[in-house]
């Protein structure tokens, strides 16, 4: 039994937390297949306490492990452990790398240089865009683009990131095999086709609220740098943010209106020095070593939503932001015509400029 075989047994066993591996495989001299061997005593020894040693030794058996090992075959999940070669190696220095990440798709996925990014759940039409054109740009650039699945942000990114050859890898807070948000289903699929989802979950192990800012760490853990779209004062993804800081990586933000509850978070920190961002192409002179292939999505490209307009469309184009504005609002801020103003905002609509929203409101896109 080798010993990435015995790291994988170990991580299956039931109790078994990163803090007692740590104390398993440090202690033990030579190859971590002499675990195999081990009396609870020798684990005690290694500050296991004695009710664990004695479980560990009882249940850590080849027969055991190459019972799991089936499982995770028929299941159609692979593994990797941190001491194997192909453990992706930005992970390796965070403070505590997953001792195994289980993955469906193409793990050579994070052999490119990755970019997290993450924000809220309840984004904004204007948030929605930005994701998906940010990490459509990083992926043509030849930049994976790591997020968690979720509902949002989240998955704009991880849509995004499919159409381009840098692909997209989704971080899960829960067992492998296992969809959450349920709705992503589609996307999950997609995902293992043309990139990679990875968890340090066992199969099976259910969403829990716990799991999810833990599972953060890895986010940031496998990027160069992560970039916040959209995030409320409170969000989750500013979690990920702290921990992109406390493993050294860079941090990036997307300002949007200050009216808007979704980009307070973003807004506080680029008081606090987060890199503004725009484009890609913000993102990417950051880690030019990494890549020399072009993006598109420069601000000269961000900036041409006036161009072949007609009059009446630029001066609705000028009112409207990511802030919501109604029709009756633009009927008073306008001067157009009630009948006229329908036409105007219909070829918009068309043309990709704006969003019209419930309650007869738009916003620019």
């Amino acid at each position: 039994m080798n010993d990435r075989n015995v790291l994988f047994g170990l991580h299956e066993l039931a109790g078994v937390g990163w803090r007692t591996i740590e104390r398993l495989v440090s202690g033990v001299s030579g190859a971590i297949s002499g675990l195999l061997d081990a009396e609870p005593a020798d684990l005690v020894a290694f500050g296991v306490k004695p009710n664990a040693a004695a479980a560990i030794c009882g249940k850590l058996t080849p027969a055991f492990i190459e019972s799991r090992l089936e499982t995770y075959v028929r299941n159609r999940v692979s593994f990797v452990t941190e001491a194997d070669p192909d453990y992706p190696p930005l992970l390796r220095e965070i403070a505590q790398p997953p001792w195994v990440l289980y993955y469906r798709g193409d793990l050579s996925v994070l052999t490119r240089p990755c970019i997290a990014m993450v924000g809220t759940r309840s984004p904004t039409a204007y948030g929605r865009k930005i994701a998906f054109e940010l990490a459509r740009d990083l992926s043509y650039g030849g930049i994976c683009v790591a997020s968690g699945l979720a509902r949002g942000i989240d998955s704009s990114a991880h849509r995004g990131a499919l159409e381009g050859e840098g692909g997209t890898a989704a971080v899960l807070g829960c067992g492998p095999d296992r969809v959450y948000p349920i709705e992503n289903a589609s996307l999950y699929a997609d995902i293992t086709q043309k990139g990679v989802i990875v968890s340090e979950y066992p199969l099976g192990t259910e969403p829990k609220p716990g799991l999810f800012p833990q599972r953060n760490r890895i986010i940031s853990g496998l990027s160069l740098g992560t970039v916040v779209v959209e995030a409320a004062s409170r969000s989750g993804s500013l979690i990920t943010a702290d921990q992109a800081l406390e493993q050294s990586r860079d941090v990036f933000a997307v300002p949007g209106p200050i009216t808007s509850s979704q980009s307070s978070g973003t807004l506080d920190l680029i008081r606090q020095g987060a890199k503004l961002v725009t484009c890609a192409e913000d993102i990417m002179e950051e880690y030019r070593r990494y890549s020399t292939k072009d993006v598109p999505g420069s601000r000269a490209d961000t900036a041409q939503d006036g161009v072949e307009a007609s009059a009446d469309e630029r001066k609705l184009l000028e009112l409207l932001s990511a802030v919501p504005i109604t029709f009756d609002e633009l009927l008073i801020l306008s001067g157009i015509e009630f009948g006229h103003l329908h036409s105007v905002l219909l070829n918009l609509i068309l043309k990709k400029k704006i969003e019209p929203l419930p309650g007869s409101a738009y916003i620019r896109l």
